[in-house]
């Protein structure tokens, strides 16, 4: 595990693009719908406890988050969608804001896509895709909660992914596990390579 990431701290939050710190240095996203374990990975990828609140109910991140590991870097976690009861009104407001950020941030390296490795693929995983298909984003996902599966049925899903993004060679996939700690260097490399991390 990678110690820089423990110095991750909440710099500021955003409810549209406006309000985010000045666009510079290098930046990662972190996107997934409500129940993916977002929260959890974060704090897993940086080795605390709360950096990102846990809800027990999924959607509470309406905001775009920053959160600082240097003077140049940081990472960003975006709203949470999918299962959030919340208006319509809201819900387009939050793609506004995500596709503002998406396409205008020019500090952005890179994003990690969580999906619950049982439901991989949903609808808003698949635009979150096109999306950064679209403007050439880089993107890893994160197979979250991939201990509830047995190896054989995770190993399955990690393949089929793979498979069908093997046209897609900015498109990167592993398993993940917030609570047995499993992928954290696999994506720790990955962070590194956008983030351009030497020896830290």
């Amino acid at each position: 595990m990678n110690p820089y990431y423990h110095r991750a701290h909440f710099l500021t939050s955003a409810a549209r693009l406006n309000q985010a710190p000045t666009d510079e240095g290098l930046e990662v996203a972190l996107a997934g719908r409500s129940n993916a374990g977002k929260s959890s990975a974060l704090n897993t990828l940086c080795n605390q406890k709360s950096l990102a609140r846990t809800s027990k109910t999924p959607g509470r991140t309406q905001l775009l988050n920053f959160f600082e590991l240097d003077e140049q870097r940081r990472l960003v976690d975006l709203p949470g969608y999918g299962f959030a009861k919340v208006a319509e009104k809201i819900k387009r407001q939050w793609q506004g804001a995500l596709a503002d950020y998406i396409e205008h941030r020019t500090c952005l390296r890179g994003m990690i896509l969580l999906m619950d490795t049982r439901h991989p693929l949903k609808e808003f995983d698949m635009q979150m895709l096109e999306w950064n298909i679209h403007y050439g984003l880089p993107t890893h996902i994160l197979l979250t909660k991939s201990d509830k599966l047995k190896r054989g049925a995770a190993s399955n899903t990690l393949l089929q992914i793979r498979k069908a993004f093997d046209d897609q060679p900015e498109i990167t996939v592993q398993l993940f596990s917030s609570p047995k700690k499993l992928g954290i260097d696999e994506a720790h490399r990955v962070l590194d390579g956008w983030f351009d991390l030497g020896e830290h």
